[in-house]
């Protein structure tokens, strides 16, 4: 299950080009293996599906990326949580061990296996077999094609008549290219309007779909002055059926544009199904 996360922004006596993302955020079961489809920034909850009862002091939960680690790094070994890790400060173990990850990030992606440990005569031994849970994230990154800026503000100062580009990202670690994930899977993301339009009928925006490898699409458009509250969807669909999506509205008051980093608001859901 994914808890939703609400950010708060100061008024500005400026025109803003904000950003609301709205996330829906879907559990999947698939031969076995859990897979979690969730935007970043979000909190994430990956179920520990072999958990003894009292499993608490039992569980270990360890995190491998083909990319990053060439062997997996374990975050709780026997229910405690190890110090020395990235992200250990984003971690906490539930009381059905189940794993809670504080704010997401893209580089979360991976897979996560659950161990369970018994006592066995003095000797540790793990009771059945690795519960193995797939964490997917959608991460959207904002570029106008010209700043004002400095390149430590986290405003960047536009005008109607910029062009400004969305990245929406799919992060994975399957080992599957995504031109194989859309053939065997049906992994899909798709640039929306407000109504669900797919924006590439629209020829005010230029959508370029992902590479052979990486499950990306972008979507690049000039600022209108009549964009106040236009929204775009960036959403992804696995064999059918939506996974998850992030909302962009634009909001305008004032004299000026001005591009902020993303927020995300989520309305969140989760459904499980074999």
């Amino acid at each position: 299950m994914v808890n939703g996360i609400t950010q708060d922004r100061e008024e500005q006596s400026m025109k803003d080009f904000s950003f609301l993302g709205e996330v829906s955020s879907i559990e999947t079961r698939t031969s076995g293996v859990d897979n979690v489809f969730i935007s970043s920034g979000e909190n994430a909850r990956l179920s520990c599906n072999n958990a003894l009862s009292d499993c608490k002091s039992k569980t270990t939960w360890t995190y491998y990326n083909r990319v990053s680690h060439s062997a997996g790094v374990e975050l709780i070994t026997k229910g405690i949580k190890k110090n020395d890790t990235e992200k250990h400060e984003r971690l906490s173990l539930e009381s059905d061990c189940s794993l809670n990850i504080k704010n997401v990030t893209e580089e979360d992606y991976g897979s996560y296996s659950c161990q369970q440990w018994i006592d066995v005569n003095g000797t540790d031994q793990q009771q059945g077999s690795d519960a193995y849970v797939y964490l997917h994230v959608l991460h959207v990154s904002v570029s106008p094609s010209s700043s004002s800026s400095s390149s430590s503000s986290s405003q960047t100062e536009i005008s109607p008549g910029r062009s400004v580009t969305l990245s929406c990202q799919l992060y994975s670690d399957t080992g599957l290219s995504c031109d194989d994930r859309v053939r065997s899977e049906g992994v899909e993301l798709l640039w929306v309007n407000q109504t669900g339009v797919d924006l590439k009928t629209d020829s005010r925006y230029q959508i370029l779909s992902s590479d052979q490898y990486r499950c990306i699409i972008t979507l690049t458009t000039t600022l209108l002055n009549e964009d106040d509250n236009r929204e775009w969807r960036c959403q992804l669909t696995h064999r059918n059926q939506l996974q998850t999506s992030v909302r962009y509205t634009v909001k305008y008051s004032g004299e000026k544009t001005v591009l902020e980093e993303p927020h995300n608001v989520s309305n969140t859901k989760v459904y499980q199904y074999h």
